[in-house]
């Protein structure tokens, strides 16, 4: 039994939709797959987006130091401050040295991810090809077997022939989307390939960089050892040196200690007085209280025997309970170490502050750190900072680094000028300042001008920097932002 044309057209036409799905299914899964865009970052990309901000911060950091160095080093014989930037540039160049390393590795992982889409891209545009070929072959056998203009002509009325153009138009679509997707796949796949090359290029500048660091990096140590030779051949004059130091730093120790012992005991006088008025109005208060109980009970003692009745508010004041003798609250009950409110509130905002200070400079490093260590050229000798000492440039402004109150401006041998600033019960301390612009009880802002710095007979520009809460020494590093 043969088929009739309709039944001929209705197998094509079932065909038809059967195909125009299945070309749907095929082109929109690569599409999702491939063209969507995402909103979350890749790992790599954060990776990289930090890796480049440490290398900026860290060329800064080194472009300041050279500056700083190349100050100190106008001066003909070898000082302590310019070993201490040596120190510091080497630091830097081993610490650019690390970052490099990292940024090959990261690259590395940057190509292997890049590879990694290229082999996805080129499955997906072959799965595209191999399912458009399919989508060609059947429309052609389908094509040979049955003519689209029967297939329409044998509608039974004009409503199916309008459905059936639609999805003979529909599966054209298809096809023609389909090209279109292994286009882009296409053009996306190149672009993953040219990306990949200028990945490798960038991977070779940067192991020329390497190098090129490596080698200023053993230049500066042998530019140090030769530093710590010359260095080494003036032991008295260190030696003097050191002890000209330790004692301007037991100074420097007695001035903070002695403000902050005035400060404390100034706190403590205000709040006895504070206390003892306080307690004197109570006692009024208390006085008064009990001078108006004993009105009533007079007048209502008078209003029985005179055989009257006592009148409501005498009896109400009787009737009342004798309140007990009043008691000071101490201390620690309204406030921490006597502070008043505004030096509470400041002291609060300040600890909050930790690792946001600003600097008390605007360039320079830390050529000194906090705590006891070696000294850089005497053996067996160890030196304590009680701060830590940052070299700027010469004649840079010295800022303080939040809100407070000028509680001293003296000057110490050795240190120079010295400036202290109280911030409720934390005080910040900023010496070897040339001059100063601010003076005693004058309140200032954070960033505010205090001074210049100082620059010693070496040639070395450089502040020494302390924070105390109290009698208790802070290590100003974990206050101030990190650089």
């Amino acid at each position: 039994m043969h088929p009739t044309p309709i039944s001929t057209c209705r197998i094509v036409f079932w065909s038809a939709i059967k195909l125009i799905a299945l070309g749907f299914l095929w082109f929109t899964e690569p599409v999702q797959a491939q063209v969507q865009p995402s909103n979350s970052i890749p790992q790599t990309q954060r990776n990289r987006q930090v890796l480049e901000k440490e290398k900026k911060q860290n060329l800064e950091k080194m472009s300041q130091i050279r500056t700083i160095l190349k100050q100190t080093a106008t001066e003909k014989q070898a000082s302590l401050g310019q070993l201490k930037a040596l120190d510091q540039q080497i630091q830097t160049q081993s610490k650019q040295i690390n970052l490099l390393n990292k940024d090959l590795r990261l690259t590395d992982a940057e190509i292997a991810e890049l590879r990694q889409a290229s082999t996805k891209l080129t499955l997906d545009l072959n799965k595209l090809k191999s399912e458009y070929g399919s989508m060609i072959y059947a429309a052609d056998k389908r094509r040979q077997q049955v003519n689209p203009l029967g297939f329409l002509f044998a509608s039974d009325n004009f409503n199916q022939l309008v459905a059936r153009y639609r999805y003979l138009r529909q599966y054209s679509d298809a096809r023609q989307s389909q090209v279109r997707q292994m286009n882009n796949v296409q053009v996306m796949l190149q672009g993953k390939q040219k990306a990949t090359q200028h990945k490798r290029l960038e991977q070779k500048n940067t192991i020329g960089a390497k190098v090129n660091e490596t080698k200023k990096l053993e230049t500066l140590k042998v530019e140090k050892n030769d530093v710590v030779k010359e260095l080494s051949k003036k032991e008295f004059e260190l030696q003097t040196e050191l002890a000209e130091s330790r004692r301007a730093i037991n100074r420097l120790e007695a001035m903070i200690t002695r403000i902050i012992a005035r400060e404390a005991k100034e706190r403590a006088d205000r709040e006895a007085r504070e206390r003892a008025e306080r307690e004197r109005l109570a006692r009024a208060e208390a006085a008064r209280k009990a001078a108006e109980r004993k009105r009533a009970e007079d007048a209502i003692a008078a209003a029985e025997k005179a055989g009257e009745k006592p009148a409501p508010a005498d009896v109400a004041k009787v009737e009342r309970p004798a309140e007990p003798e009043p008691t000071a609250k101490k201390p620690d009950e309204r406030r921490d170490n006597n502070l008043n409110d505004e030096e509470t509130a400041l002291a609060s905002s300040f600890t909050a502050s930790r690792a946001h200070l600003p600097w008390p400079v605007t360039k320079g490093f830390i050529s000194d750190h906090f705590g006891r260590k070696p000294h850089p050229v005497l053996k067996g000798i160890f030196v304590e900072n009680q701060g830590i000492d940052i070299q700027t440039n010469a004649g840079e402004n010295v800022r303080t680094v939040y809100d407070g109150v000028v509680q001293d401006i003296t000057n110490i041998p050795g240190m120079n000028n010295v400036v202290a600033i109280q911030h409720g019960d934390y005080f910040t301390l900023y010496a070897k300042l040339k001059s100063v612009s601010v003076r005693v009880g004058q309140r200032v802002k954070a960033r505010e001008s205090i001074g210049t710095v100082a620059t010693d007979k070496d040639g070395v520009s450089e502040i020494q920097f302390q924070i105390w809460k109290e009698f208790t020494k802070l290590n100003p590093e974990s206050w101030l932002t990190p650089r």
